[in-house]
Order: structure tokens, then sequence, then C-alpha cells
């Protein structure tokens, strides 16, 4: 089923460091999901801040053979913004980033859902652009929400933490990861991170825990998904397409916010998504017949 989605948030090269030299992929939170979504045959269009440069041109490039579009509101003449990733010996990757963040307020047309999250909803001044979107987005379309805390950008804890507030009371669906939980909510369990971010008005909120799977709160309440066994090449972009399934099953069918069963359905859904993106090298969605085989 095709759907108008606009996503916001920033696009980027990953600086990847590996023992054989730099590697550099096309990155970026929000653009992996505007990917995502594409390759699930959504009609999407990604809003961000790209350089008129090689990597610029790079990130477009990819972003439009997935088969969403870059909104022209996009370019800019500053460089395109990178982050450098360092592996872990588990695949996990630590950033370190060169961002510059600013966006103009971009029409809702007739989209039926608009993302946001990642640096774009923290980093200033698009930050404050991007929640401005979601609030009048809200209630007119399905708005979804990944926070992917880069502790480092986000600011003080307490700003931090009210602004993930103010975007959350947008949306009917939020996505995040356990080390986003950790820093947002320190102290409190899975569980009540979740109702935390229910009571504040999404519908459905998950929590992914990378190879321990993921824990959502919807309909009929509390749901567990394992996470699938494969060979990971890298975890990046794992989130990512984690969040862009679950936009696309909710686009596919309402029933995700009403039906336990659905809803089950659809973290079993993302959490494919998620294993075959990790499966393979950088931010790399897989297609949904590819997820569809899988499964």
């Amino acid at each position: 089923m095709t759907s108008q989605v606009l996503v916001i948030g920033e696009a980027l090269i990953d600086i990847v460091e590996t023992a054989g030299g730099d590697r550099e992929l096309v990155g970026g939170s929000p653009a992996n999901v505007a990917v995502g979504l594409a390759r699930q045959g959504h009609d999407v269009t990604l809003l961000t801040r790209l350089g008129r440069d090689d990597r610029g041109a790079r990130i477009a490039a990819q972003v439009e053979e997935s088969g969403a579009v870059v909104a022209d509101e996009s370019w800019t003449d500053a460089g395109t913004s990178t982050a450098r990733a360092r592996l872990r010996a588990d695949g996990s990757a630590e950033y370190e980033f060169a961002i510059d963040w600013s966006i103009a307020l971009p029409p809702l047309g007739e989209a039926a859902a608009v993302h946001t999250g990642s640096i774009a909803l923290f980093l200033e001044p698009g930050g404050t652009t991007a929640l401005e979107v979601l609030q009048s987005a809200a209630g007119r379309a399905l708005v979804t929400l990944d926070p992917n805390i880069r502790p480092a950008l986000v600011g003080a804890h307490e700003v931090a933490l009210a602004r993930f507030v103010a975007a959350a009371r947008t949306a009917d669906l939020v996505k995040l990861s356990d080390e986003d939980a950790h820093w947002l909510y320190p102290g409190l369990d899975p569980e009540e991170v979740l109702a935390e971010i229910a009571s504040h008005g999404p519908r459905i909120a998950v929590m992914t825990r990378g190879g321990d799977g993921a824990i959502g709160l919807g309909p009929g309440g509390i749901a567990e998904v394992s996470a699938f066994s494969v060979e990971v090449a890298d975890t990046i972009g794992a989130g990512d397409a984690y969040m862009a399934s679950l936009i696309s099953s909710a686009l596919d069918d309402e029933a995700v916010f009403t039906s336990a069963s659905v809803f089950g359905a659809a973290l079993r859904r993302a959490a494919m998504m998620a294993a075959i993106t990790v499966s393979r090298p950088g931010a790399n969605p897989p297609t949904r017949a590819e997820v569809d085989a899988a499964l």
C-alpha cells in the first residue's frame, strides 16, 4: 500500500573506521527511515539539509534510488554533515558528529504520516521547526517519533527531556532504544519507561533492546518479541529499519493500534527488518519483498 510520508531530519555521511581504513556510507537516522519506508513501497519525501557537494549528491542518489524524494528545500551551500563511526567489538557504533541543522517550516500537504526524531528534534535552530511540524500534524496525520538520543548533541538532560515530552504529546507511535530509555529515564525499568511515554498520549510505545529483542506497550498491554538470530555485519541503521517497519505496518493496517495480534505481528515484522539490516554492512534496509520472504 502506498502512503504519503514526510520524514524530517538529518542525512549525512557515516565515516566508518575499519582496520583497512575509513569507509564512507550514507546515513543519518531520519534518512535511513525514509529509505526503509520507500523500500516498503511508501511514497516518501525527505526534508533534510544537504550540501551541494559530492557527499550531498551521494546521499541524494541513494535516497532517490530507494524510491524516496529529497525535498528541494533540503539543499544548502553549507557542507554535507558527517558522523565518524567507531565500531565496538560487538558491532555497535559510537559517533562523533560534524553537523549543521537548520530547515524551513514545510507545508504538510496531503501527508498521511510525519516522522522525525534524532538530532533533528534537538539541535537548534532546526529542532524547534521539527517540533512545530509535529504539532501542526497532530490529529491530521499519523505522527511518529524516535528520539535516538545523541548525548553530545542534545544539550542538558532536563532540556532534552522536555523537548522529547513535547514531541511525544503529538505522537501516535514512539520507538526508542534501551540506551535512549536509560538516558531519558534513568532508574526506570522498561515497562515503567513505556508507561511514562504512553502517559503523554502515544497509542503505541516500543523499546528495542538489541539482541534481547523488543518490548512494546500497545493494544492488549505489554508485548515482547525476540530478536532473530543472524550473523551481524554491524548494527548501523538497525533501529531505523525497525522504526520504518513500525510506521509501514501502521500505515498498512490501522488495526495495529486496536488489535493485540496485529500489534504483535508488527513487532515481529520490525524485528525481521532490523535483522536483515544488521546482517549487511551499513544502513541498508530490506525491501518489502525481502521481509515477506524471510517471515
